[in-house]
């Protein structure tokens, strides 16, 4: 859906589908073709895949694939991305190195065309291009119950939470029956996309690709609109919005299980979550649990904590937070050879200003990803955090404009 969404916004789809064919994979293409969902006029991209049984991959075998193809640096440095999203993704569900999972459904003949071809497609409308900035809504999460190599998994997939915990992005839509975000698609829009609103802009073009279903109640679509930022309008500051606060007190966990407690809270979909030590009744030491969440999957959170405590009993709020606005650079660090891509989060100024190279705001580097690099380099982590930032530093990342 997102693949047809920006096809038809602008992108080439004969250079698209030129770009699944350099996969080399026989049979393997993609053809588009007009549709109405919901009564409204829409794009479907359609993936024609080989009849021969596809084979089961792990992370380097898709990342030479990658490498092999047509698609310019950065449309392989942004599928490179996706996949590797997935596999830390898939890792952290099955308590394995992201090196080690096996791609199955995210690594079949149809969902490589869709990452490359998606990759294709971002490249040729420029949203890859230093300077773009790229915003996405609430992901619509659905519910119930998906098939999978693993048997049937409960939605959102685990995989589909653990992409939305590491990448800040926000779900909703939970009375929604069936699933709504995929892995891959949810990987997809991570690698390219920050949460926010819809930017001030000069709207250029409008883009709706459909799914495959139709229902009744709304239309099943995808949207990218693109555009110029607006070249007037204050400046945006610091943003409020509201969060939910989700509390337990535990006194009688086995301290060595709290780790896995709080992977299982952020993999059912809290921002953040912590354990804060205190003193009870009766003098007994203890543990306040809190989690940062949105409140649409605040269910899911007391769930996890309920489940992976045994506590009795689980409290929320409503708070207001102030946040600063940030963005997302991508650096490369290592030796020639096995250059490593990371992000850096780059704060912007109380006065709405993001902060260059060279000024004085806060650069950071995303864990997940500085893990992973150090692990293929044979570096700490620190070292390859301190290197991203120098990077960027440097001049190396291009920071969008706000």
């Amino acid at each position: 859906m997102l693949l047809a969404a920006l096809l038809d916004t602008g992108a080439d789809a004969g250079r698209a589908g030129a770009t699944i064919a350099s996969l080399g994979v026989p049979g393997l293409g993609l053809r588009t073709e007009t549709a109405r969902r919901g009564g409204l006029a829409c794009l479907r991209a359609l993936i024609s895949t080989p009849a021969v049984a596809d084979r089961e991959r792990h992370l380097a075998d898709v990342l030479a694939l990658v490498e092999a193809s047509d698609l310019g640096p950065a449309g392989r440095e942004f599928a490179g991305r996706v996949f590797r999203l997935l596999a830390e993704a898939e890792g952290a569900v099955h308590g394995e190195p992201p090196g080690d999972v096996h791609f199955h459904e995210v690594g079949a003949y149809d969902s490589l065309a869709d990452v490359v071809g998606t990759a294709a497609a971002l490249e040729d409308l420029g949203l890859l291009a230093p300077g773009a900035v790229v915003t996405c809504s609430a992901l619509a999460a659905g519910s119930g119950t998906v098939n999978s190599r693993h048997g049937r998994l409960p939605v959102p997939a685990p995989a589909v939470l653990e992409l939305a915990a590491a990448a800040g992005l926000t779900l909703t839509g939970g009375e929604l029956a069936g699933e709504r975000t995929t892995p891959t698609g949810a990987a997809l829009v991570a690698a390219v996309a920050a949460p926010g609103g819809f930017p001030a802009m000069t709207v250029r073009a409008v883009g709706t690709g459909g799914g495959g279903r139709d229902p009744a109640d709304r239309p099943n679509i995808t949207r990218v609109v693109t555009g110029a930022a607006a070249a007037t309008g204050p400046a945006p500051g610091p943003r409020e919005e509201e969060v939910t606060v989700v509390e337990t007190t535990v006194d009688d966990l086995d301290p060595r299980l709290w780790p896995s407690v709080l992977l299982a809270v952020r993999a059912a979909g809290a921002w953040d979550c912590w354990c804060t030590p205190i003193v009870g009744r009766h003098g007994r030491p203890g543990q306040v649990l809190t989690a940062l969440c949105a409140e649409p999957v605040r269910p899911a959170v007391a769930a996890a904590i309920f489940a992976q405590t045994g506590t009795l009993g689980v409290r929320w709020s409503r708070m207001s937070r102030l946040t600063a606005r940030r963005v997302s650079v991508p650096v490369k660090v290592g030796p020639p050879g096995n250059r490593q891509l990371v992000t850096v989060k780059v704060g912007q100024t109380t006065s709405g200003q993001s902060t260059g190279p060279d000024g004085p705001g806060t650069v950071t580097a995303e864990l997940a990803e500085a893990e992973a690099a150090a692990r293929a380099l044979g570096w700490p982590v620190r070292v390859v955090c301190e290197a991203a930032v120098a990077q960027y530093r440097a001049g190396a990342g291009t920071e969008p404009d706000a």
